[in-house]
């Protein structure tokens, strides 16, 4: 249906007030569409923020995304500031293992925030949250509050990490 109505609204060209249409619609377009009403960085804030689920995980549509949002931030290797991550939203949750390990505890709130997780994203996880290097520290010095916020992830936490939390 999105689709279908992408075409409807693009049929005479682009619209200018595109930011005023649901960030849904936003998945059907690409970024040379919108680059005649704003910039990719906006593009992707906008797509951060839409539900990515109605494209399937592993589709090449919402893979072709990411890679578009990573070129479009200009983000080289896998180390994805906290800056980069609040545009890329819910992207988050398509990035591997080794962009969640690179970028420390910079996408752990983000993730937080997603549905399932690939086991190479789920290992990476508990890799970073186990190294206490993170704005959430050890897992020994957590509170509720600490645990609130990453509230998506406990399920992916491990023995060892669920150990360590005080009581």
């Amino acid at each position: 249906q999105l689709s279908c109505l992408v075409k409807i609204v693009t049929l005479h060209g682009i619209p200018k007030d595109l930011d005023s249409y649901p960030k849904d619609l936003l998945l059907f377009l690409s970024p040379s569409d919108y680059a005649a009403t704003g910039s990719c960085r906006q593009y992707f804030a906008n797509i951060g923020k839409a539900n990515l689920d109605v494209l399937q995980r592993e589709s090449s549509q919402r893979k072709g995304l990411l890679l578009e949002a990573l070129a479009c931030l200009k983000i080289p290797g896998t180390q994805v500031n906290e800056e980069d991550a609040e545009i890329l939203g819910r992207l988050v949750c398509d990035l591997g293992g080794e962009y969640i390990r690179n970028s420390g505890g910079n996408l752990l709130k983000r993730l937080s925030q997603c549905d399932s997780f690939l086991p190479d994203q789920e290992e990476a996880i508990r890799s970073v949250i186990s190294s206490g290097n993170t704005i959430f520290g050890p897992p020994e010095t957590w509170s509720a509050f600490t645990l609130s916020e990453l509230s998506g992830l406990i399920p992916v936490f491990d023995h060892s990490i669920l150990h360590k939390v005080p009581k």
